[in-house]
């Protein structure tokens, strides 16, 4: 009996866990179970579907940057205000900055955009910008320059700068 509960808790978990997934993970896995009957698979797919729009949308808000021509299409051209960080991967303190930055920006819904750089893939944009430090966060609108800082903040103090760029 415990057995069984252990299983179907398990399963339970391992369910939830790939409905998280993107939808060509989903879409791509051809697993059947015979625990659950093809109305309650087909139920369990339907929302993967609805997961791969926000997902999207919320990769359309937050982005890492490919190469120069990336630069110039999502950041330079972009409608929206777009925060760019640059970063490391051995940095320690872009490691605290970078999921509260993104928090920030995930509070104004689509308000503004983030781009994230990697100073050693993207030395070239690094110098171009002026990037001596990391982290630097550099505020863009319409291709120029309209703020920026150096070195790690605190929620508040992201929150009100993430609003003085779009213009709150």
């Amino acid at each position: 009996m415990a057995h069984r509960f252990l299983a179907r808790r398990i399963w339970t978990l391992s369910v939830t866990d790939v409905r998280c997934l993107p939808s060509c993970a989903v879409a791509s896995s051809s697993f059947s179970t015979s625990l659950h009957p093809v109305s309650r698979r087909a139920s369990f797919l339907a929302p993967s579907r609805s997961l791969a729009v926000s997902h999207a949308v919320r990769r359309a808000v937050s982005f890492n940057v490919q190469d120069n021509e990336d630069f110039t299409e999502r950041v330079i051209n972009s409608d929206l205000p777009v925060l760019v960080d640059f970063h490391a991967q051995w940095c320690g303190p872009c490691k605290i900055l970078g999921p509260r930055l993104e928090k920030a920006v995930a509070k104004q819904k689509g308000r503004v955009a983030m781009a994230k750089v990697d100073i050693d893939d993207h030395t070239d944009l690094a110098i171009e910008y002026g990037v001596s430090a990391v982290p630097t966060v550099i505020a863009m609108r319409g291709g120029d320059i309209v703020d920026r800082f150096v070195g790690i903040k605190d929620d508040d103090q992201l929150d009100s700068f993430v609003c003085k760029v779009i213009g709150q």
